[in-house]
């Protein structure tokens, strides 16, 4: 046994230990109900596999197929769905209540950056000690910074208080191009 099949735990040709199995082929031909051997043989004068695909059927189902292709066809599959998948990079911007106007400017500039790069963007305003009592204060900074940045987002998450942060998620909004 290959270390392949090992890994993947595929029974195939010799390994199937049922007497008998329901066979189909790798053209959509049904055999029925045939014996094992039967089944290898068939396999073995048409030149390919003969792999087990429901090993808890009652008989079990097996196919009749070229599995080297098979496993090339899927890897081909996976590395395609890895190639189209999109990484969603968030990017932080950290505020506290009692920030200047022009460091909110300077924050916010960078945050519209993020937001053209096509970045999502989690605004974080920390509260500190007594500020704990007044969350509405963090939520009044992260309103403030809104009306800056809406004309390139859209905002996935209101401000909401999160264990000593207030929270809001803004992201991209989507190209009218399309």
């Amino acid at each position: 046994m290959s270390r392949d099949n090992k890994k993947n735990n595929v029974i195939m040709n010799e390994m199937i230990t049922a007497r008998e199995v329901r066979c189909t082929g790798d053209d959509g031909t049904n055999y029925g109900i045939i014996s094992t051997a039967d089944a290898l043989s068939t396999a073995d004068d048409l030149g390919l596999d003969l792999v087990l695909i429901a090993p808890d059927g009652k008989p079990p189902v097996a196919k009749i197929m070229d599995y080297g292709k098979f496993k090339y066809q899927q890897e081909k599959k996976k590395k395609e769905a890895r190639k189209n998948q999109k990484v969603i990079v968030v990017k932080e911007i950290k505020l506290s209540v009692k920030i200047a106007e022009n460091d909110i400017r300077y924050k916010v500039k960078h945050a519209r950056e993020f937001l053209e790069a096509g970045h999502h963007v989690k605004f974080r305003v920390f509260l500190r000690g007594r500020e704990m009592a007044n969350p509405q204060a963090g939520v009044a900074v992260l309103k403030g910074v809104w009306p800056m940045i809406e004309d390139l987002a859209v905002m996935d998450k209101e401000p909401k208080l999160e264990g000593r942060y207030v929270n809001m998620m803004a992201l991209p909004k989507k190209d009218e191009k399309h």
